[in-house]
């Protein structure tokens, strides 16, 4: 099938101003068209892939924005609206009083025939998790896979329809979703309340949801694939790795835990004793990496994709593109990891570290503790790892964008304090050998050994809450008891006989 693209321009040109409108007819490429912005005090500028075009010399005015104000839709709470029965989405910057300042006019397309590359896949009744950059045509191919499988093969497909994103705006979907149910969501943080809706009430075999972003939508997509409900969905993140390095999304592929192996265990595998072990089973059964609108990766099987990244084993992974004349090729590509080997270093640049939302001076305070020197950088340009927290994860502001765009891993830590900065170091860096997590657990073993022994309670040196927990763990693991003593700094754990 040839693609075909239906893109309903007209339908957004006539809501934009008549000397923005006619400076837009004026250009030879809106085939290519991405957005147009209008900021107030600004010149309207829109955007192609290759270059950006000043419309007008005229500055944009309230009543310019206020022209496109109201002939859209209403706003949600995510600040976006759309055009009734079109995929258009305008997305509003407000001032500090509310009011609008600026506008994005996405264009949205339809793009029939996306799915072939990827369409054994979704046929198969497997759960498929979709990655890649903004921009790359994930919520494109989520409308032809609803379509596809409500249409062709029948299926009962409900669409978790986010800020309109994927079926348009108002109440009758657009055609592009075929015969799919559309369920829209009231505001983005309910998207997991609807997730798990659409289950209970409505009986699909398939749901489609874009945008899988929080810990409640990734728990929430774990209990509809536990049901038996085919998933497929898109997340932030452009590849399987940046997702394992995600802390709020790797439950989607079964979340990553730091195990403590014994001496014996540890000499057997030729790692160290503390390594990185995939925690359950993935909710998503096969990922595919979108690389170029035509070509993409393929990891067919997770939960085996997931522990040869964590065993350092050699990774096979499937490259598909289509060829001059659309047929669908295929080649298979081998990758290796280190990620727990002892004998080998990653192969990847010390981290430079953009800091968005993040207390430098905390930050800095864990990484003394392990003896970790950290490399920031102000330019996001230069950095390879861009730390933040979730709430701004959560908002999208401009900086993340970029980083996405630009596949920097992003790291989002729960809250600013210690413990977490510390959990974070720890997903970034891995256990370090000379760090105090090492040493604290080879105490709290020896300890263990000395309980079991008969010599009676053992209190271990004074440490975080962080390593605290761990040794609870360690306690509990050998079936003794544990509590904390004293008060910080000094607070400390006691291991006695059950």
């Amino acid at each position: 099938m040839q693609k075909v693209i239906a893109d309903d321009l007209d339908a957004l040109l006539n809501v934009l101003p008549q000397h923005i409108h006619q400076a837009l007819l004026e250009q030879s490429d809106n085939s290519e068209l991405i957005e147009i912005v209008l900021d107030l005090g600004r010149p309207p500028e829109a955007r192609y892939p290759r270059n950006e075009v000043i419309l007008s010399p005229t500055e944009t005015t309230d009543s310019d924005i206020e022209h496109v104000v109201s002939r859209i839709g209403s706003f949600s709470g995510d600040n976006r609206a759309g055009i009734e029965r079109t995929l258009h989405r305008i997305s509003a910057m407000r001032n500090r009083e509310g009011r609008i300042v600026g506008l994005t006019c996405r264009v949205g397309r339809a793009v029939f025939g996306t799915v072939k590359i990827i369409q054994d896949l979704v046929e198969s009744g497997k759960s498929v998790l979709l990655l890649g950059r903004p921009g790359i045509g994930k919520t494109t191919m989520l409308r032809e896979v609803a379509r596809v499988l409500a249409d062709d093969f029948r299926k009962r497909v409900v669409v978790v329809d986010t800020s309109n994103e994927i079926a348009g705006d108002g109440d009758i979907p657009h055609p592009a979703i075929g015969h799919a149910r559309r369920m829209q969501v009231p505001t983005p943080t309910m998207q997991h309340a609807v997730m798990i809706e659409a289950v209970e009430n409505h009986m699909p075999e398939v749901i489609i949801i874009d945008e899988i972003g929080t810990s409640l939508e990734a728990e929430a997509a774990r209990t509809i694939a536990e049901r038996g409900v085919q998933l497929i969905g898109t997340a932030h993140g452009n590849t399987l790795d940046n997702l394992m390095m995600n802390p709020t999304l790797s439950d989607l592929i079964g979340g990553i835990q730091t195990v403590t192996l014994g001496d014996e265990e540890a000499r057997r595998r030729h790692t160290q004793k503390s390594i990185l072990e995939r925690k359950a089973p993935p909710t998503f059964d096969i990922v595919v990496e979108i690389q170029e609108r035509d070509k993409v990766t393929v990891h067919q099987d997770v939960g085996n994709a997931v522990d040869a990244i964590l065993h350092g084993r050699p990774q096979e992974t499937e490259v598909r593109w289509l060829d001059d004349k659309g047929e669908v090729k295929k080649d298979k590509a081998t990758a290796s990891h280190a990620l727990n080997k002892r004998d080998v270093a990653p192969k990847r640049e010390s981290p430079r570290i953009y800091l968005f939302g993040i207390n430098r001076s905390k930050l800095e305070d864990a990484a003394r503790e392990r003896g970790i020197t950290l490399e920031f950088t102000n330019d996001l340009t230069k950095s390879n790892l861009l730390l933040t927290a979730k709430n701004y994860y959560r908002r999208k502001p401009q900086k993340i964008l970029d980083a996405e765009i630009s596949g920097i891993p992003i790291y989002a830590v729960k809250s600013n304090n210690l413990p977490q900065l510390r959990q974070c170091l720890d997903s970034i860096y891995g256990p370090h050998k000379d760090a105090p997590i090492n040493s604290a657990i080879e105490e709290t073993e020896h300890a263990i050994t000395r309980v079991k022994e008969g010599k009676g309670p053992v209190e271990l040196s004074p440490q975080n809450a962080y390593i605290r927990r761990l040794q609870h763990l360690l306690a509990e693991r050998h079936s003794l008891a544990s509590h904390s003593l004293g008060k910080e700094p000094k607070r400390r754990v006691q291991i006695l006989k059950g």
